[in-house]
């Protein structure tokens, strides 16, 4: 599929779209047409039982013209010469007298970051209710206690083309699988939950294979009964220590959304105008990668036909890049990174996070934990919000211990991390050697717009955050 072009199999044509492309960017500074083709699924098994299942299709294109700071931007799911050329017209009146150079479109690139596979065909229906149903069955026979088990399985193949002005095409298929599963114990009378997932862009072999999955699935059970001993957590300034690979969806949030370019070049992030300033602890390196093979948040280009890369945004605490898209670098006089993301057809473009993670250091994972006088250790996290303008977030921690004079104690329920992106770098004081990434679940959020997303670090110690809990 991915050397197929997509106009051509819906209908126009490419030198048909490339004429009415031509004539709607004409004048302008930028623009392209974006096809998409999807074919998705999604199980979930509850209760017991198959609860649901669906199938879906469907298909579309997006038209954009860029002009200055103005996009002008049509989409329909018909995709046909009188689609397009309705679309180009309704664009093209973001010129509006506007006489731009039209931008010299992205280099064509052959890499492949995953596998031309379509995962709604890669296992039968049958294969696929039949593990859902063993891995229910599995759960509940390795603990008396649980009393819920739900599993939900999901698999897509994103077809896409690109098309510049001039004729030239680019194409791509872009598969994603994610198995979830989650359980629910009781014990005196209470309940607690406790989740596992994992995913990238594969078919779903890797993830349904035994050892994977019951990997998952102790995972969850490991964690709901954690959660049935845990104690109220405590709250108030204090050390605490972050574990490696999802915890730094806090770092995605509380400091990769300020990086992009966007919120940049128009002043409302808090990190606007510091590039060459020092904005973290020595040692912190972060950096934004679209390019590890097969990962979620991977892209051989992204959505506007940009190659991927690997982008160091703050090195040893240094804030020296920026995520860009195209209308952005060329505004602020930068290159594109490879950070031009939509959701579907259905969107126009902006700067967006891929992998964005921490580089890791020298410091040993225990000796981390066991340098904390009175603090926790935070090993999973949930949901959290941040404002870009501030820098101020919050986030819920899933599984978090209290540690006193360095020994770990009880697990701790409804513990929140409260506190300043910038600030909290700062208070970066020991980096593990334990560098991981996520399992694959991540999904961003960011104008209204979702897109897949990974992140990783080592263990950190912050020295000093706020913590939301019960009590002290």
């Amino acid at each position: 599929m991915k050397g197929d072009s997509l106009i051509n199999e819906m209908g126009p044509g490419l030198e048909t779209a490339s004429k009415i492309l031509d004539e709607a960017v004409s004048g302008a500074d930028d623009g392209e047409i974006y096809l998409e083709s999807v074919r998705s699924e999604s199980f979930m098994f509850d209760d017991g039982r198959l609860k649901s299942a669906s199938y879906d299709s469907g298909q579309g294109f997006g038209l954009r013209v860029v002009s200055g700071e103005t996009t002008g931007y049509a989409h329909a799911s018909e995709v046909s010469e009188g689609a397009l050329r309705r679309a180009g017209a309704a664009a093209a009146a973001a010129k509006r007298g506007h006489g731009g150079k039209l931008a010299l479109g992205p280099t064509p690139t052959n890499r492949r970051l995953y596998a031309d596979v379509d995962p709604t065909e890669s296992l039968d229906f049958l294969s696929k209710t039949n593990l859902m149903a063993e891995i229910d069955a599995w759960c509940r026979a390795k603990d008396p206690r649980v009393v819920q088990v739900s599993v939900s399985l999901a698999g897509s193949q994103t077809a896409v083309e690109i098309i510049r002005a001039g004729g030239a095409s680019m194409t791509d298929a872009r598969p994603l699988v994610r198995l979830n599963v989650s359980v629910t114990m009781e014990k005196d009378g209470r309940r607690e939950t406790g989740s596992a997932g994992a995913g990238g862009r594969a078919a779903y072999d890797e993830w349904v294979a035994p050892d994977r999955w019951k990997g998952l699935a102790m995972r969850a059970l490991r964690k709901a009964e954690i959660n049935l001993e845990s104690v109220p957590a405590p709250a108030g300034e204090m050390e605490v220590a972050l574990g490696p690979g999802w915890p730094a969806v806090l770092l995605h949030e509380a400091v990769g959304h300020g990086l992009e370019g966007d919120f940049n070049r128009k002043g409302t992030s808090i990190y606007s105008g510091k590039m060459g300033q020092q904005v973290a602890a020595k040692g912190v390196t972060v950096v934004d990668d679209g390019t590890i093979m097969n990962r979620r948040g991977s892209l051989s280009f992204d959505d506007e036909g940009t190659q991927t890369q690997r982008n160091v945004l703050i090195e040893d605490g240094i804030l020296v890049g920026y995520m860009q898209d195209r209308m952005n670098s060329r505004l602020m006089g930068v290159p594109a990174t490879g950070n031009g993301r939509r959701e579907s057809y259905a969107h126009s473009p902006m700067p967006r996070m891929t992998n964005t993670m921490m580089l890791g250091g020298e410091a040993d994972p225990e000796e981390i934990v066991r340098s904390i006088k009175k603090g926790i250790w935070a090993v999973d996290f949930g949901g959290g919000q941040v404002d870009i303008t501030n820098g101020q977030f919050v986030f819920q921690c899933t599984e978090a211990y209290l540690v006193e004079d360095g020994k770990v104690g009880p697990p701790v329920k409804n513990a929140t991390l409260i506190g300043h992106g910038p600030t909290v770098l700062n208070q970066v004081s020991m980096i593990g050697n334990d560098f991981g990434m996520d399992d694959g679940v991540g999904t961003c959020g960011k104008g209204g717009q979702s897109v897949p997303v990974g992140v990783g670090q080592p263990s950190l110690k912050i020295d000093t955050i706020t913590v939301g809990g019960a009590g002290g």
